[in-house]
């Protein structure tokens, strides 16, 4: 069977976005979600200050994503969902995301990796292909407590996440490279080679 074959309309990824209230996650989906509809309705360029917030009520929210040979959903789950409680789900991938302008987010990134371990990896050796994703680059200012790229690289590697990337939902910087690395991660899920990486993680 062709690569083309094995991968058809049916296929879904589920991927589960975890991190510290406030950090941009709903912002995050829903402005992936406003690009989505513009592009579908082919109006253009449409304003930001129109961005209307997923709701939490609405999940999982929906991603069709094609690629030259590839077709498949992403199904993605907030832990806010109302629905389900997130540690009940079974991802294919989990997202971990921060808030680049508060530390404190950050720093609980490694609570919610032991959670990771907690409930989705049952077996020796189990993994679970794992996105660090820094969210609000657009609020990264100069001062003591900032947060520099080599930083976060460098947590995302002890963490042992497969990939690191990060975006402004507001201002769009980063936002399409990052769901598309996202995207491609949750292919590889798909594969018989998996979306864990050999080595170290990759940054976008």
């Amino acid at each position: 069977m062709t690569e083309a074959g094995a991968l058809d309309a049916e296929t879904t990824v589920t991927v589960l976005l975890l991190g510290d209230s406030g950090c941009g996650k709903s912002t995050f989906l829903s402005r992936i979600q406003a690009g989505k509809q513009r592009a579908a309705s082919q109006a253009g360029a449409a304003s930001d200050n129109h961005l209307i917030l997923q709701r939490d009520s609405d999940q999982p929210f929906i991603y069709d994503i094609r690629f030259s040979k590839k077709k498949f959903t992403l199904e993605v789950y907030d832990t806010a969902s109302p629905n389900q409680h997130w540690s009940t789900l079974q991802p294919d991938v989990v997202v971990l995301a921060f808030d680049i302008s508060n530390r404190e987010t950050l720093s609980g990134l490694r609570e919610w990796r032991n959670d990771i371990i907690r409930y989705f990896q049952h077996g020796h050796g189990e993994r679970i292909p794992v996105m660090m994703l820094g969210l609000k680059r657009d609020l990264r200012k100069e001062g003591e407590s900032i947060i520099y790229p080599q930083e976060t690289y460098g947590i995302a590697q002890e963490l042992r996440c497969d990939r690191y990337a990060e975006c402004s939902a507001v201002t769009g910087e980063l936002l399409a490279e990052t769901f598309e690395d996202l995207a491609r991660l949750a292919g590889m899920t798909t594969t018989e080679k998996g979306g864990q990486t050999a080595g170290g993680c990759t940054i976008l």
